[in-house]
């Protein structure tokens, strides 16, 4: 389930010539779905982003009762050129997010509908640039994580999914897909064990799951190491955020072409479809909301660090 998805997806975006609108074709056939894309220029470059909105049968849209699932494709670039001939490493995200989205929208018009509205963002640029990272080069962007957070990050997303490559690393030393902890409001919360039965039901093998550290949920720009941006979603809402990464054995550099995984994209885009399937139906899918109070009691407000922090004395 979501295989022929992920390949369509990855045959619109493995062009040097793909646009916003070159993705957005792909929804054309399906009246009810929106699709948004708006070109943000930056320092280096410019990327265009893409919001897709689905309506469920009792959303937000439908003035109904069910609070709307946000699922961000997280990514720099799909493209390095003229560095890079073809489709990057990092570009996972955006394919997972483009698929899941069609594979959705398949669902819908042949009567499978969700409850709850399901908002996916992403962008699309084929020429994004590259920079230094340990253990491996990332993957650059033409514009700042906080203009991705302002078109890819909407009040409207009662919880969110991001979906990133996490491959550039010696942590996660597995080939798949794995979760993290659940983030919210600078608290790094126990993970799910709801996303973990989902995760062991959708890829048929034990939950594999991420170490998440301070610094990796706070933004970029305060000159502390992150891990990648798989999590930067979680500075610019109250929203309970995880991350769904998708991992490799070795350690692989987001601007390497030829290492995108059809089969991890489809295990990854499956994992979300699940998770939206129980979003309305399961309280706790994301966080213990109680838990979650009781924290806040004992230990106070960590909002702090979803911003830049204090100013430095001079």
């Amino acid at each position: 389930m979501g295989l022929k998805q992920v390949m369509t997806a990855i045959d619109v975006i493995d062009s040097a010539y793909v646009t916003g609108s070159s993705v957005a074709d792909l929804f054309t056939e399906y009246p009810k779905v929106k699709v948004e894309v708006e070109r943000v220029k930056g320092d280096e470059g410019f990327t265009e982003f893409i919001r897709i909105t689905i309506p469920g049968s009792a959303g937000r849209i439908e003035k109904g009762e069910y609070p709307t699932l946000g699922i961000v494709g997280r990514l720099g670039g799909i493209g390095a050129r003229p560095n890079r001939i073809g489709m990057v490493s990092d570009a996972d995200g955006a394919v997972a997010a483009i698929a899941t989205a069609l594979k959705l929208c398949d669902m819908q018009s042949k009567g499978d509908i969700l409850l709850e509205d399901v908002v996916i963002a992403t962008h699309i640029c084929p020429d994004a640039p590259t920079e230094p990272h340990e253990p491996v080069d990332f993957m650059g962007s033409p514009v700042d994580i906080l203009t991705m957070n302002q078109h890819e990050v909407d009040e409207e997303m009662a919880a969110i999914l991001s979906i990133d490559t996490t491959k550039g690393n010696n942590l996660i030393n597995h080939k798949g897909i794995a979760i993290s902890p659940t983030i919210k409001e600078g608290y790094i919360l126990k993970v799910s064990n709801d996303l973990i039965r989902i995760l062991e039901m959708t890829s048929g093998v034990g939950a594999h799951t991420f170490p998440v550290t301070t610094q990796d949920i706070t933004p970029y720009g305060n000159d502390v190491y992150h891990i990648n941006s798989i999590l930067q979603p979680a500075v610019a809402t109250d929203a309970p955020v995880v991350g769904v990464a998708i991992t490799t054995e070795s350690a692989v550099p987001g601007c390497g072409t030829g290492a995108s995984h059809e089969i991890d994209i489809a295990e990854a885009v499956r994992f979300v479809i699940e998770v939206a399937k129980e979003f309305p139906q399961v309280d706790s899918l994301f966080y213990d909301a109680q838990e979650f109070e009781h924290l806040q009691n004992l230990y106070g407000d960590f909002k702090i660090l979803q911003t830049l922090g204090k100013t430095p004395v001079q």
